[in-house]
């Protein structure tokens, strides 16, 4: 990089820092702050909640399966994605929006309370938070190795560097802040990606290679079978499987995008709008990674600095600023609003429960709580990042798809489940079942008898036997103890009830009016 090109990546930071400026005249409270207050319109929703699914990962872990296998990276990452937000688009992203509209609520989480109980909500909210720092840190371990490559900072000065920036902007606007961004980063990724497109094809025509006979190069050999190596039938059913539940609210960011609408039929909408992005739009970034092979050779064994080495090589100085930006606008988008939604999390239904003083929160010691809790998310994840590559975690492709995959399931099943109808039995009992043996599942599968195994537990059991354990267990014991109290059927009633009328921005209850203070002896 030379000085134009940290002219574009100085300005990048800028901007994103007075979005999140002018965004904070928008926040009053923490419905603002949590959920836009649910005036936002449905196509920046949706564009939202598109740019909330990627990170630099893309670019360094799925880079290096798209240099190794070839367009299985596309048919088992984002067309699952794009059919599972499309599935999603009617079954949750309506009822979803109805848990603000309806119930008042600014957690996705915090209509467990009621639909369960309080200790199911915070099995929930306390597992889903250490999973988000360890997800996000993969992030900020990703964006920092992209960093690396070009400027050649450390892997701890890469982290503290973008995670301080988006600290600045979430923290002080809230989602709206995160939306904004996320439109502009949009913008960005779409000129860095055809820059990026047109800068490939042109060096494949300079090397007498024609756009249509790329697969018969022999470095692109089976790179055009959609299913290979580990990546086969079962990891594709399973990763379909687990996405329905984690880019619909399961890993809880996207729900709030669904939250921010004004109604039902708009979050509908916002969802179509993020699924037709996620069929159409990787295709185009996936393209120059498929032909990295005959362009680059890669330094690292799993090939995730193929697109960074590629990048350096083909675009110029400026254009390259612009890549590079794309790939911070990537990360800074998922992390900002992971940031964003777990402090909803911590604010609205753990610390109400751990403190009184929580409880008698008003409107502005609640958004001050809201704020410092984003901080220190992004804090606790910035450190988790810094042992990525340590032999606990290994290396960030397997944090992405073995951890957060792996450990997703467990934790959305009882929050998405707990949306429809046909699941009404199912109460805290199962919930808290399925749950933990999710858990003891993903344990047991990864690590005792891994390690018991000649070479090993295939990747796609791994990530799928603790989803298909929590489900199994979720509806059995539903069915052999039903727990469907009337209660419990008003709030999943009021969930799927088709009239939309009370969709406008409803009220935020206070921490006080939400959480039960604990019984006197």
């Amino acid at each position: 990089m030379n000085g134009l090109d940290w002219a574009v990546l100085i300005g990048y930071f800028g901007v994103m820092v007075a979005i999140g400026v002018w965004s904070h005249k928008r926040v009053d409270d923490v419905s603002d702050f949590f959920t836009a207050g649910g005036r936002m319109p449905w196509w920046l929703s949706g564009i939202s909640h598109h740019m909330s699914g990627y990170s630099a990962v893309m670019f360094t872990g799925y880079a290096g399966i798209a240099y190794t296998y070839g367009v299985t990276s596309f048919v088992t990452w984002s067309f699952p994605i794009a059919l599972g937000i499309a599935i999603g688009s009617k079954l949750f992203a309506p009822r979803i929006n109805r848990l603000r509209s309806r119930l008042h609520v600014a957690s996705p989480l915090e209509y467990l309370k009621n639909r369960y109980d309080l200790k199911t909500q915070q099995a929930l909210a306390w597992s889903g938070m250490l999973l988000k720092i360890v997800d996000v840190g993969a992030k900020w371990a990703a964006i920092a190795t992209l960093l690396s490559v070009f400027t050649g900072v450390s892997l701890n000065q890469g982290i503290l560097i973008t995670g301080a920036i988006t600290a600045v902007y979430c923290t002080i606007g809230g989602l709206w802040a995160d939306a904004l961004t996320e439109l502009g980063q949009f913008v960005i990724q779409l000129l860095a990606g055809i820059a990026m497109f047109v800068a490939v094809v042109l060096k494949l025509n300079d090397k007498g290679i024609g756009f249509l006979d790329v697969w018969d190069e022999p470095a692109l050999q089976g790179h055009d079978k959609p299913l290979v190596g580990p990546y086969g039938t079962v990891f594709l059913l399973a990763f379909l499987f687990i996405k329905l539940f984690e880019y619909n609210g399961g890993m809880l960011n996207q729900a709030q995008r669904y939250m921010a609408t004004a109604t039902p039929r708009e979050a509908e909408r916002s969802a179509r709008l993020s699924a037709a992005l996620w069929l159409v739009w990787p295709v185009v970034l996936f393209f120059p990674m498929w032909m990295s092979p005959l362009l680059v050779t890669a330094q690292k064994p799993d090939g995730s600095d193929s697109y960074g080495l590629m990048t350096e090589q083909l675009l110029p100085h400026g254009l390259l600023g612009l890549v590079v930006v794309g790939f911070f606008s990537h990360t800074m988008a998922m992390c900002s609003s992971d940031a964003n939604a777990i402090a909803s999390v911590f604010t609205r239904d753990c610390a109400p429960v751990l403190s009184r003083r929580a409880r008698e929160w008003n409107a502005r010691s609640g958004l001050i709580a809201a704020r410092v809790t984003t901080v220190v998310f992004l804090g606790l994840s910035m450190a988790a990042a810094t042992q990525v590559n340590s032999p606990t975690f290994k290396d960030i492709i397997t944090v992405v798809i073995k951890w957060v995959a792996g450990l997703m399931g467990p934790m959305a099943i009882p929050m998405m489940l707990g949306l429809l109808r046909p699941f009404r039995r199912s109460g805290p009992t199962a919930a808290l079942t399925s749950w933990s043996m999710g858990l003891l599942a993903f344990w047991l599968v990864n690590y005792p008898i891994n390690w018991n195994v000649d070479g090993g537990v295939p990747l796609q059991y791994q990530v799928s036997i603790p989803l298909a354990v929590s489900l199994v267990l979720y509806i059995l014991v539903g069915f052999v103890r039903p727990e469907d109290t009337p209660e419990r059927l008003a709030i999943i009633e009021k969930i799927n009830t088709d009239d939309d009328s009370s969709g406008a921005a409803a009220a935020v209850p206070g921490p006080r009016d939400t959480v039960p203070a604990p019984a006197k002896d």
